[in-house]
């Protein structure tokens, strides 16, 4: 009722604009965030619509989406928001309406996008530097990257432009293999929030923010839906368990916008230290924090109608409910996921006639089991990465997948300068890392290496004092020290540091910053090069034909 009073006869809709600055509406796009905003009201409609509600909301925003349509579709005014996400709105809005002029409109912001229509700041920084279907790497501020490649793939699936998939899925094999962080994180600048040189990822300076965590995730959810690969539901789960999940403090008050991925013991950015709020001057990411997790049921499983294939993408206990083809299928699924690899699939409905379960293999699993009724199936995943059971079900039919949660080591490409020497510790989805308050009295965090011979332990904890449940993992490791403070010296490291044995321990990466302001550290330096790509439970000759036989985000 409030938006309805609020809202112009025309349809438009911005109490800034309206109030403050009314001469200035559509003047100043790129940053007044105007058809920005507009998209967000109109997602608000499709999710209630969705789910059978918002009868009112959905008046609202279709009539700002008509407002839109006629200035910017009809009546042929330039312009487009310096913020990209009405895009991938007006694509949704035109599923539920069916009203072909939204994703017309859709389709014209997105064509001219690299014709200096935004104006107002570095064309870069608004992704107006050069078309859609031109682009082969990200640039500019990483959430309205990611906003707009939503957009563009919402908009190949309504309109099967296939130029429009290329591009994207161009992007993204740029954005994996060279400006993607350990975490799913993307966004290595603090100056304009935005994405670096290829190969710019600095682990101290990491801005990575939670939105453009969360933009990450819409992003491969479309790509995921355009291509029915595992690879984007591998990065679903990698940003979600990490550069995601470690946005929120343990009690769920305080939120961080920046994620980096180390802490020196001194740090200060401005007057902060770098430790999650309460709440922000731009309060963009809380209440995109609580819009993810209310949706997080939407990313677990999907069908495939034609081929009668329910295909289970992320692992959490749920009860998954399924019309297929061939009938009305139900499935519980139980699971300590991501603190064990174990999970349970109990077929409760099925139909009487064959239809498919398909199970990710993720990625990071160097050996995975799968089973019927306690007995080993003989099966593996397609090229597409899903392991595919078909068969005519039974209710109590039980699927168990088992994967292998060995912690393992993980080394970054050679180019990227600051975490040459350097490894990290991923544990199942999950990445580890080092806090002071975690080592030995007298080991300083940033004098740690891992040493050659690092082994693992992992410890299953209840009721970790400021986290709760987790599972920590103990490693090898050795502390440095120098006989002198000289920041510079003509005598190689290796002849003046001095080492003792060191225990190490590591804590899941989205539990820090929860107990104190020490410092962190993601990757440590490995003490002596080593051959191999780290610790392994296989053989070695089998486990290095499973490791380059599969891709890792």
């Amino acid at each position: 009722e409030l938006l309805e009073a609020a809202q112009r006869e025309d349809g438009y809709l911005n109490s800034y604009y309206q109030v403050v600055k009314p001469e200035k509406q559509y003047a100043e796009l790129h940053y007044s965030h105007e058809m920005y905003c507009a998209g967000h009201l109109m997602q608000a409609a499709v999710a209630l619509a969705r789910i059978g509600e918002g009868e009112k909301v959905r008046k609202v925003a279709e009539r700002f989406a008509d407002h839109l349509v006629t200035v910017f579709l009809e009546g042929g005014r330039t312009g487009i928001d310096g913020h990209p996400e009405v895009e991938t709105a007006l694509v949704e809005l035109y599923r539920v309406t069916g009203n072909e002029r939204y994703l017309e409109l859709a389709r014209k912001l997105v064509d001219e996008r690299g014709k200096g229509l935004v104006g107002g700041r570095s064309v870069r920084y608004v992704q107006d530097h050069m078309p859609v279907r031109d682009a082969d790497t990200l640039v500019g501020h990483a959430v309205r990257a990611l906003y707009l490649e939503a957009g563009i793939v919402d908009l190949y699936l309504e309109t099967g432009d296939e130029s429009l998939l290329e591009s994207s899925v161009r992007r993204w094999e740029d954005l994996v293999a060279t400006k993607l962080y350990i975490t799913g994180g993307v966004g290595s600048r603090h100056a304009q929030e935005a994405f670096g040189d290829r190969y710019e990822l600095p682990p101290d300076r990491a801005y990575a923010e939670t939105c453009a965590a969360i933009a990450n995730i819409h992003w491969n959810w479309r790509l995921l839906l355009a291509t029915g690969k595992a690879r984007y539901a591998d990065l679903i789960e990698r940003t979600l368990y990490n550069g995601f999940a470690a946005s929120t403090s343990t009690d769920g008050t305080r939120f961080f916008y920046v994620n980096p991925l180390q802490r020196r013991h001194d740090h200060y950015e401005g007057d902060d230290p770098g430790r999650r709020h309460e709440w922000y001057s731009c309060a963009c990411c809380p209440p995109n924090i609580m819009r993810l997790v209310a949706s997080l049921g939407h990313y677990v499983a999907t069908v495939d109608a034609t081929d009668a294939a329910l295909f289970v993408h992320q692992f959490t206990s749920s009860q998954i409910r399924a019309e297929l083809s061939s009938g009305s299928v139900d499935v519980n699924v139980e699971t300590d996921y991501p603190w064990d690899g174990k999970v349970s699939f109990t077929v409760t409905q099925t139909p009487n006639e064959p239809w498919t379960l398909a199970l990710r293999d993720p990625a990071w699993s160097r050996s995975t089991r799968v089973s019927l009724g306690g007995s080993d199936l003989d099966v593996s995943a397609g090229d597409d990465g899903y392991i595919r059971i078909a068969r005519t079900w039974e209710p109590g039919d039980v699927v168990t997948l088992e994967l292998d949660m060995s912690p393992r080591l993980v080394f970054p490409h050679h180019r990227v300068d600051a975490l040459r020497g350097c490894a990290a510790i991923e544990r199942g989805p999950l990445l580890y890392c080092f806090e002071q308050i975690d080592q030995e009295d007298d080991v300083e965090l940033d004098d740690l290496a891992l040493a050659a011979d690092t082994d693992f332990t992992t410890v299953e904890l209840d009721d970790l004092a400021g986290i709760g449940r987790t599972v920590t993992i103990h490693v090898n490791a050795v502390a440095r020290s120098a006989p002198t403070d000289e920041l510079y010296s003509t005598t190689p490291p290796e002849d003046r540091i001095r080492e003792r044995k060191a225990r190490a321990v590591a804590v899941p990466y989205f539990l820090w910053d929860n107990r104190d302001a020490g410092p962190m550290r993601v990757w440590l330096p490995v003490r002596t090069t080593r051959s191999g790509a780290g610790p392994t439970t296989e053989s070695g000759g089998e486990a290095s034909r499973r490791s380059e036989s599969r891709s890792h985000a």
